[in-house]
């Protein structure tokens, strides 16, 4: 029953069942915690059928703008305001698949992902799981550092929605210092996105940007990359500009199409724009260009089942992502918009050019990581999580007060459950690797 209800899933959001002709299952079939990325609406059909059990008092919470898919690589570091701006935070960075739903879907759907993380790097240095660029002579976290760190995050979560009730300024906080606290490779991933905003000294080199682009005296456009980047006919272009360049923000330079991006979202069509000014000259000029995302958007995982949580999930994909993005971030992209194409719905927001994403190996394996590496980095997601769904509402502290008060309570069966879930994931992810094998 549960092997066919998981096939079922990913059909209706793959168009079809475990099959080695589709790029997104080739990726999920990578560890666990891939399939875990790939799958959001398992989880949230598990949550529905009650195969994830949490106390029933945490829906006493109110509703609030929640991530979706949330879990460790979906947190990293980003400049605000997308390409407008050079503050780097650390941040929740991808919103595909938010709307308005309970704040514990992201604790439990994070926490989860912390366990898999550990049993993928394991399984790296194991030889289980197969990556050649990881260095698998490091050392992984234990389990039992991992179940530290989750409670950590409940800690920090707590903590931060009771400094909101006392000071509601609290949730214009974020993560904008150099993560030093402890010895961890954070410190470091924030040195290279500092490096490639736009003030930086690796913005024409290392940045978003310039990785995309050809950058020199006669001639701006989209690198010749058949591997992320696939030229337009003329009628594609003209159709694309026409549709979209009212939504930029200066002169639309090229268009292609991004292939192969993402986890979740990889079989989406998705369209890079090069705006600015037409023939930079000079690494400041060449600054004032960026990178608009059009991306076609499905509904926000939670919404198969739970639709008529509220009102607002009415909206359609791409405007509810924008609306969710919007209210949790604390300065989010000046470019955050959504059009119809093409009888699709579309996202439009600009690209960080100093983003940088987190890895399993990146926290959980190493010295650091060992030494409280990994904790940190679970208490600044806490920190920044609880901030992100206290900016759900900026009216009042209601979500805020009733999370510190009724969380503290949950938090040892939360972390149970996302441990026994994580090990559910483990099943699922062998029967699809089987069904794969059998396509």
């Amino acid at each position: 029953m549960r092997n066919s209800r998981i096939a079922q899933d990913i059909a209706r959001i793959d168009g079809s069942t475990p099959s080695r002709t589709i790029g997104k299952h080739i990726k999920m079939a990578s560890s666990p915690f891939v399939f875990f990325r790939g799958t959001a609406q398992l989880f949230y059909s598990d949550v529905y059928n009650g195969v994830i059990c949490l106390p029933d008092n945490l829906n006493a919470i109110p509703l609030t703008s929640i991530v979706g898919d949330c879990h460790l690589s979906n947190f990293g570091f980003l400049t605000e305001e997308g390409s407008h701006g050079d503050t780097v935070i650390f941040s929740p960075n991808d919103f595909d698949d938010a709307c308005v739903g309970r704040a514990h879907w992201d604790i439990m759907r994070l926490l989860t992902s912390f366990t898999l993380s550990q049993i993928h790097c394991e399984g790296i240095v194991s030889g289980a799981y197969v990556d050649k660029d990881v260095d698998t002579t490091k050392p992984v976290i234990s389990k039992n550092d991992v179940i530290n760190a989750q409670h950590t995050f409940l800690n920090a979560y707590i903590e931060t929605c009771r400094r909101v009730t006392e000071d509601e300024a609290v949730i214009n906080e974020a993560v904008n210092w150099r993560p030093d606290k402890v010895a961890t490779k954070l410190a470091k991933l924030y040195d290279k996105a500092v490096l490639r905003s736009a003030n930086g000294s690796a913005f024409t080199t290392k940045s978003a940007l310039a990785r995309a682009v050809d950058f020199n005296n006669d001639t701006l456009s989209f690198k010749a990359n058949s591997a992320k980047f696939t030229p337009l006919t003329n009628e594609e272009y003209s159709e694309l500009y026409n549709a979209f360049a009212p939504f930029m923000d200066d002169s639309v330079v090229d268009i292609v199409r991004r292939e192969d991006a993402g986890t979740g979202s990889v079989n989406l069509d998705r369209f890079y724009f090069l705006v600015g000014p037409k023939k930079p000259h000079t690494s400041v000029s060449f600054s004032h260009c960026h990178i608009v995302e059009v991306k076609q958007q499905r509904e926000a995982a939670p919404l198969h089942h739970f639709a008529s949580l509220c009102p607002v999930n009415q909206l359609n994909p791409a405007h509810l992502t924008a609306r969710s993005q919007r209210r949790m971030q604390r300065n989010p992209d000046l470019i955050l918009d959504e059009a119809i194409f093409d009888n699709k719905h579309y996202l439009i927001r600009s690209r960080h050019h100093a983003k940088v994403g987190i890895s399993p190996e990146d926290v959980v394996m190493g010295k650091k990581a060992n030494q409280g590496g990994f904790n940190y980095f679970a208490e600044l997601c806490g920190y920044t999580l609880a901030l992100a769904h206290c900016r759900g509402d900026r009216r009042s502290t209601r979500f805020a007060t009733a999370a510190c008060n009724l969380l503290p309570d949950a938090g040892e069966d939360m972390v149970t459950a996302s441990n026994e879930y994580a090990y559910k994931v483990l099943d699922d992810y062998a029967y699809f690797c089987e069904e794969l094998a059998l396509s």
